[in-house]
């Protein structure tokens, strides 16, 4: 240490009413979220700004790959995360979180809300929502599928999608084939993988591929054009639309019971559906806000929107994931 540096310590230890380095810190909240949520383009850095700024507290990232990583840690973890709150869960997941029995309810009372059905969890949060898809370039696609049943046949369609084991956008997809192919999703799974380029473990890896030109089409959101056309000023990257409908994500955020920062925690959640929250969320995360805001992006206006809200029981989904993840696993590795 330089002298100087010492001197001060010294001297700040000493002299009256001057609070010693480790007296009366700033408390540190740490969130468990996946990887693209904190990345510099996400939503991460500027909600740390705009919390840090209120809450007297320092936020602290903790990340997974993808949303599936975060359940899949936390089984393995239990009380020995140290984390005060997990966001990226979704409502899929929902039933096989709450088994674990690690989390609080979060006392929130909260404001009117824009999902498609009305959230009755008293445990978890929801803080954006979106429809899963595949995005494909219109200057290089001409014909895109219009139905899942198209997409899975089409074998001139190269296909980039997630893990559904690590990655919430692929379990999305396991729902989808099950709702749309049901006894004959095996069959499927195996057209399918004739003509897939690889299975990411998460949706970062997955998309950049897509970006690079190695596939045709990769599994992610209707509202992912909206970043294209925002950010990048590019119109040629869309969803495609199918008839049969596209399957709901709502993703959500909920408190761990072994929180060291109880108090911090739950401003937490209040803070992430505030306007300004909501807002940063939507424009950083490319998801659909859980509240009214105004003076969205106009490329919001011009999302496709599903026919249908593709959506599935529960506590079905939590019954019958790990049947139909060995049906997966089973159908791409033949």
């Amino acid at each position: 240490m330089p002298p100087i540096a010492s001197l001060c310590l010294v001297l700040c230890a000493i002299v009256p009413g001057q609070a010693s380095a480790t007296e009366s810190p700033e408390p540190i909240l740490t969130v468990f979220t996946y990887e693209s949520f904190i990345s510099e383009w996400g939503p991460g850095p500027k909600l740390k700004a705009a919390f840090e700024k209120q809450c007297q507290c320092k936020l602290n990232w903790l990340s997974s790959t993808d949303g599936v990583g975060l359940l899949n840690r936390l089984r393995l973890e239990g009380e020995r995360l140290p984390a005060d709150i997990v966001l990226g869960l979704d409502q899929h997941l929902l039933v096989a979180a709450k088994q674990l029995k690690l989390f609080a309810p979060h006392q929130q009372s909260l404001p009117p809300l824009t999902l498609p059905e009305p959230w009755q969890d008293k445990v978890f949060v929801p803080y954006d929502y979106g429809y899963f898809a595949f995005i494909y370039d219109t200057r290089k696609l001409k014909n895109p599928p219009q139905s899942l049943a198209e997409l899975v046949k089409r074998d001139d369609i190269q296909v980039i999608y997630q893990d559904p084991r690590t990655s919430t956008p692929g379990q999305g997809l396991l729902l989808w084939m099950q709702q749309v192919f049901g006894a004959q999703a095996t069959q499927a799974w195996q057209q399918l993988a004739s003509h897939t380029v690889t299975v990411t473990k998460g949706w970062s890896e997955a998309y950049g591929m897509f970006l690079k030109g190695e596939a045709d089409m990769v599994l992610s959101y209707t509202t992912s054009p909206a970043y294209h056309q925002e950010v990048e000023k590019v119109t040629h990257y869309q969803a495609a639309a199918f008839i049969e409908g596209h399957t709901l994500q709502v993703e959500v955020a909920a408190q761990l019971a072994q929180s060291k920062h109880p108090e911090l925690a739950r401003q937490f959640l209040a803070f992430l559906l505030s306007p300004n929250a909501q807002r940063i969320i939507a424009t950083h995360n490319w998801m659909l806000p859980v509240r009214a805001i105004k003076q969205l992006p106009p490329a919001f206006g011009q999302l496709i929107t599903p026919r249908k809200s593709l959506e599935m029981p529960l506590e079905t989904i939590a019954k019958q994931r790990k049947q139909w993840l060995r049906q997966w696993r089973r159908a791409v590795s033949q």
